[in-house]
């Protein structure tokens, strides 16, 4: 569990298509080569310390004649931003994805100081 210990809290949200390799015979649509796919998400203000960061899969297209496999996850998380990382493996062949985020942690105001 992560304790936010500030009267500030920041919450930061977003949806962004990760890939769409239907059109162009992709590697995820093909199920040759790589079966991940990374986008760094950057945040429009920073945050104080890494911020919890939560994803979803708000759109998937697959293939219907294969196993639905698939992997999401939000990596490098730091007060700046995060990589969103989909990952599939096996026959699983997709077509596109699309994800939506929400981060919520401490934020810090002009009105802060230190007194070290």
């Amino acid at each position: 569990m992560q304790v936010i210990n500030s009267s500030r809290i920041g919450i930061a949200q977003g949806s962004v298509d990760l890939f769409s390799d239907f059109e162009e015979g992709g590697e995820m649509w093909t199920g040759e080569g790589s079966r991940a796919r990374s986008q760094w998400i950057a945040f429009d203000q920073q945050f104080a310390v890494p911020p919890i960061v939560h994803v979803s899969l708000t759109l998937w297209d697959m293939d219907s004649a294969h196993n639905v496999r698939a992997d999401l996850a939000a990596e490098n998380i730091s007060e700046t931003g995060f990589d969103a990382v989909f990952r599939t493996w096996k026959d699983t062949k997709v077509a596109r994805v699309r994800i939506s985020w929400i981060a919520i942690g401490a934020v810090t105001d002009d009105d802060d100081w230190d007194v070290t």
